[in-house]
């Protein structure tokens, strides 16, 4: 199997999120978890995703793939869950109002994505405001994260795994779409 690496070190997160959007779509989290079993990546809306992180306000590591069948799942990742994404136009790897952005270069095709998350209540208990963070700080990262993608038929999200408490909270949050 071949394996595209994106993405691989700090990224700054706001609010305990990033996305991947793709075309003129932007992450709205009522609507990307709307009807979801899983509450880390939301998937529900056409062309995004929503991802959660523990930490609210800092840098987290994130590794990105692109992968040309599914990936083995890594016993060192803590909670897993899995997305069904579709990219509706280039697609982007991207933080709080694109303040940074990295290009995935996916095929408009179907996709499944993997993601999963490590130290996520470690994450929880630490915060940075902007003036303390630094971006490209190895070492300041408490919380990780790996985002695979790999072409799949669509499929239901599913919870692999879940041992953290902040993936149980979010899982436990019932979102219905609005009218």
């Amino acid at each position: 199997m071949s394996t595209r690496v994106v993405l691989d070190g700090p990224v700054y997160v706001n609010y305990g999120q990033f996305y991947v959007e793709s075309g003129a779509e932007h992450a709205d989290m009522e609507k990307c978890f709307a009807g979801q079993e899983n509450g880390l990546c939301g998937a529900a809306s056409p062309g995004v995703l929503f991802c959660v992180t523990g930490l609210h306000t800092g840098s987290v590591r994130l590794t990105v793939e692109v992968c040309d069948g599914e990936p083995e799942l890594d016993d060192r990742w803590e909670d897993v869950v899995e997305v069904s994404f579709r990219p509706s136009g280039a697609a982007q790897v991207t933080g709080w109002c694109g303040e940074w952005g990295h290009d995935l270069d996916l095929a408009e095709c179907d996709y499944r994505v993997r993601y999963s998350a490590r130290d996520m209540d470690a994450g929880g208990q630490r915060d940075m405001s902007r003036d303390d963070a630094d971006d490209d700080c190895e070492d300041c990262t408490v919380d990780a994260y790996l985002l695979q993608f790999w072409p799949a038929p669509k499929a239901d999200d599913v919870v692999v795994r879940q041992t953290s408490d902040t993936a149980a909270y979010w899982h436990g949050v019932s979102w219905t779409p609005s009218p």
